[in-house]
């Protein structure tokens, strides 16, 4: 038995269905699942029965359910006295994150904890991809990741805010506004280099849309991006937040909007104080902007 079960059972208990407690922890579904009857198979007793199309405790269920809110609450309580005690001074934290989302932590959060949290050393640990992330938490070599969710069920993920993607094309561009995704069918893009992170990301986001662009341009030259699109070489696919300059280009919404969750996210162990201060600092600067 472990917390990650317990949290999932409870989730389970408050949400009705599986699938809607995996999107509220923003984990897979197929993972919850497995955890929950892991834990029944260890208990050797069935947790919930099928209702409809959700599920509902069983009595044993619900007795479960009611001390693993009593356990997890201590849990909490107990990180909470020794946040309190140690309140991260002198320490060290390491935060692993992608290269489309590295901008968004360097530039951005942790500038501003630096601020509020001087005495607190960040290091930053690159990662190709999502599965490096993961591996940096899993082997403990980064304390939390700000990574885009949902995440594996080993993790427990922290959802930070929603990111806008958008159309970044040549003003002569003559398309319906707001942009419907599929009229990036066929369109000339300047993409992310075959093979690199950004690419993969871009590419996920099409196969999602169900969109077969042409590729007019592939570099991970980023600073020359909008000038390829200024150039009128073909349009590009990025997020609202990262545009740093708009002069001589047309940014345009998708309708329906294409978004993407981002969140901060971590092992399923005991974080450190510092990694608990990011945690909550992170959170207030996303309602604050907000």
């Amino acid at each position: 038995m472990n917390l990650r079960q317990l949290r999932y059972v409870v989730a389970t208990a408050d949400h009705g269905t599986m699938t809607s407690a995996a999107q509220a922890l923003y984990v897979a579904q197929p993972a919850l699942s497995r955890a929950v009857r892991e834990l029944e198979r260890e208990l050797g007793v069935e947790l919930f029965a099928r209702s409809g199309r959700g599920v509902v405790l069983t009595p044993i269920g619900e007795q479960v359910v009611r001390e693993a809110r009593i356990a997890l609450d201590a849990v909490e309580a107990i990180e909470a006295l020794s946040v309190s005690r140690a309140n991260g001074r002198g320490a060290d934290l390491r935060i692993a994150v992608t290269p489309s989302l590295e901008p968004e932590l360097t530039g951005r959060l942790i500038p501003r904890f630096a601020r509020d949290q001087p005495a607190v050393r960040v290091r930053v640990v690159r990662c190709d991809d999502r599965d490096q992330v993961a591996g940096a938490l899993r082997a403990g070599r980064a304390d939390l990741a700000l990574a885009d969710l949902p995440v594996p069920g080993d993790m427990s993920a922290h959802p930070f805010e929603q990111r806008e993607v958008v159309l970044i094309s040549p003003p002569a561009l003559q398309i319906r506004e707001p942009v419907p995704p599929a009229a990036l069918d066929g369109m000339r893009l300047v993409l992310p280099a075959r093979g690199s992170a950004r690419r993969a990301e871009i590419d996920a986001i099409l196969r999602r849309i169900g969109a077969a662009p042409v590729a007019a341009v592939e570099s991970d030259e980023r600073a020359s991006w909008l000038g390829w699109v200024r150039a009128g070489m073909g349009s590009l696919l990025w997020y609202r937040n990262q545009i740093e300059d708009t002069e001589g280009v047309t940014v345009r919404s998708f309708m329906p909007p294409l978004t993407r969750m981002i969140g901060l996210v971590h092992a399923h162990r005991r974080l450190s104080p510092a990694a608990r201060d990011f945690l909550a600092f992170a959170k207030e600067t996303a309602r604050e902007d907000h």
